[in-house]
């Protein structure tokens, strides 16, 4: 008999911590899975689609288009969030979902098949309270629903044989695991301005001339940022849709940003022409447009010019000390900042080569000026960069330079947020805490919209045995910067497990995973959450894959250089371990 095959739209659902709601309360949490399923079952029915099956806690559903399953997978996470809104968050059911366009073997009334999987492994990858869709399904419903897309890249997913490019569905009115949090800070700064600043198009012929449009674009991020009335979005995130073809309204979506400032810079020779405009996200609105041709050396005035638009155009009552703040560090020196704007640039790529060549410009800048301070504070960002990921032979010389660098520029000018980020992590490195904590404090004080202070100080907060105040911080960092690195999650992912909240813990370390496969720590991390909440099969799985990523994996060398204040924090997760019989 001939196979039946068919293309069908898929979802998958799965109810996150599913066996630690039934070890609670059996009963009770049977009966109220029923409910939600038994609500969400005419969203369901009313775009025409159907329950394939129930799986205790899981279904799986077909569609006849992804408009229609991508509409309801989101009108039922926001049916989740009214309906979780009273409930205390350990008691709450909470959904992921999955959905691909794919290919289908039909058995009967079920369905089975590649198509099916990939739903699945999506689903399972995704956090709690969110929707993740492949390629095939973003590619028919762009445009065409009331939704807007995190492009996540491709990914490897389990036993599927090739990639797979997944994107975020952003819904407003989600839930998530850490729904409460993220609704405070929501709420801190819903009666502020919100910005983004994307990387200002490089127009001058040549490719290599990018470093200086974007030190342009980051140079008036930092000079915002210092203004408590506005919320900033970072420079990561907003960067991030960088050569994108993306419309305005839904960059503003992705980032939770209600204006946007974009740009063009044109550098030819000792001439440079600005062109900037703010634009209303909510209605694609132009609120301000200016074209500057200048001299290249009154760039600081022209970034001084853009800023002080934006502040009018928004309306911003500002003091003499914000617009103090405003005017942008600038140097005498054009090739002084030339080389600093090079080395910046090359900085942000977290990676060895670059990071070398960072430091050989930024001591290029420093020896070019002696009072730039900028040039100073992120030449010690560049060697905490050695120290963190290991790209030198002398490990400890890194860190001395660090704390040098990074106290020298804060000498020079004790009002620059970059002076301090450097000094954040030399001292946590150096087991200096309390130095650490107000180096953290003084960076936020002089930039409120700091997001990597935000992080930074968390992470010393974390190490410190203070992870309920980190997680606080955390929070605030990635409301700021939504497209955050990978590695803020596993910090975030370490607070939770510190704090044994090991569902929220499960949650982050799979987004983190998610997104750096090839990560060990994170690995590690849920491997001993895993242990702690009897897991063991999918524990004894991390663990063979942290061996894979990093056959070298040593605890006993993270025992050693984790900057933990109280050695038994690191205990903690070797409990973990412990308990799924990892380790003796």
């Amino acid at each position: 008999m001939a196979e039946t095959r068919k293309l069908a739209a898929i979802m998958a659902v799965d109810v996150v911590g599913y066996s630690r709601l039934m070890g609670d309360d059996e009963a009770g949490t049977a009966r109220v899975v029923r409910e939600h399923r038994d609500a969400a079952r005419p969203f369901v029915s009313d775009r025409g689609g159907r329950i394939v099956k129930t799986m205790g806690d899981g279904l799986l559903l077909e569609f006849p288009s992804v408009v229609e399953a991508v509409e309801c997978a989101a009108a039922i996470q926001r049916l989740m969030a009214e309906r979780n809104a009273e409930t205390p968050e350990s008691k709450r059911i909470v959904y992921r979902v999955g959905v691909h366009l794919g290919d289908v073997l039909i058995e009967g009334e079920d369905i089975i098949g590649e198509g099916v999987n990939i739903a699945s492994r999506l689903e399972g990858i995704c956090e709690p309270g969110g929707v993740l869709i492949s390629g095939s399904v973003y590619e028919q419903v762009r445009g065409r629903v009331e939704a807007s897309f995190v492009d996540l890249g491709e990914q490897d997913l389990k036993n599927i044989a090739r990639p797979v490019r997944a994107y975020r569905v952003a819904i407003d009115g989600s839930a998530t695991a850490d729904a409460p949090a993220k609704l405070q800070v929501a709420a801190a700064i819903r009666d502020r301005p919100s910005i983004a600043v994307l990387p200002f198009q490089n127009m001058s012929g040549d490719p290599e001339q990018d470093y200086f449009a974007d030190g342009i674009s980051e140079d008036i991020i930092t000079a915002l940022s210092k203004l408590s009335q506005l919320f900033v979005i970072a420079r990561n995130s907003s960067f991030s849709f960088k050569g994108k073809n993306v419309q305005v309204q839904e960059i503003g979506k992705t980032l939770g940003a209600r204006y946007v400032l974009e740009g063009s810079v044109r550098k030819v020779d000792k001439r440079v022409r600005i062109t900037a405009q703010l634009i209303d996200a909510t209605n694609d609105g132009h609120l301000w447009a200016e074209r500057f041709d200048r001299d290249l050396t009154d760039i600081f005035a022209v970034q001084d010019d853009v800023t002080g638009q934006i502040v009018g155009a928004l309306s911003l009552n500002l003091t003499q000390g914000d617009r103090r703040r405003l005017m942008a560090e600038q140097t005498d020196n054009m090739e002084a900042f030339d080389c600093f704007l090079r080395g910046r640039e090359l900085w942000w790529r977290h990676a060895k080569a670059p990071n070398a060549q960072a430091r050989e410009l930024l001591l290029r800048a420093i020896e070019l000026d002696p009072q730039f301070a900028p040039g100073f504070a992120w030449l010690g960002a560049a060697h905490i960069n050695d120290y963190v990921s290991q790209w030198t032979d002398q490990p400890l010389r890194s860190l001395d330079l660090a704390y040098e660098a990074a106290t020298r520029s804060a000498a020079l000018d004790p009002k620059l947020p970059a002076a301090y980020w450097a000094l954040i992590f030399a001292n946590l490195w150096m087991r200096r805490y309390d130095d650490a904590i107000r180096a953290g404090e003084s960076a936020i004080a002089n930039n409120p919209n700091d997001a990597e202070a935000l992080n930074g100080l968390g992470v010393v907060l974390h190490y410190g045995g203070r992870s309920a105040e980190a997680l606080r911080y955390f929070e605030r960092a990635m409301a700021l910067n939504p497209l955050c690195p990978g590695m803020w999650l596993h910090f975030q992912g370490q607070a939770y497990y510190q704090l044994q909240r090991y569902e929220q813990a499960e949650s982050v370390l799979k987004r983190r995973i998610f997104r750096t496969p090839e990560t060990d720590a994170s690995r590690v991390l849920l491997a001993a959450t895993y242990g702690q909440t009897g897991r063991l099969d999918e524990a004894r799985e991390q663990w063979r894959e942290v061996l894979r990523v990093n056959p070298a994996y040593s605890l006993e060398h993270r025992r050693k250089v984790l900057p933990y204040k109280n050695p038994a924090d690191f205990e903690a997760v070797v409990d973990g371990l412990r308990k799924a019989g990892l380790v003796a």
